[in-house]
């Protein structure tokens, strides 16, 4: 079962990872993870913990709160 809040925030960080234009397995390397964990993230598969979140937020140099605002991003 596919939960929205996991697909926006998947939706953010693949939106932050292509205006950096870095590929998955940059980001993954850049925050120490899988790069199948970064595709699975991406796709709202994973549901992602806090220390990750902070990982994958500086890796893309912002705040980890600007990977969970999700208003009107995507509506449904």
């Amino acid at each position: 079962m596919e939960n929205q809040e996991l697909i926006q925030f998947g939706l953010l960080v693949k939106k932050r990872r292509l205006e950096q234009n870095l590929s998955q397995e940059q980001l993954a390397l850049s925050c120490d993870l899988d790069r199948t964990y970064i595709s699975s993230i991406e796709r709202g598969k994973r549901n992602v913990g806090l220390l990750n979140i902070i990982k994958i937020a500086k890796a893309l140099n912002v705040e980890p709160s600007q990977l969970l605002t999700f208003d009107g991003y995507l509506n449904g």
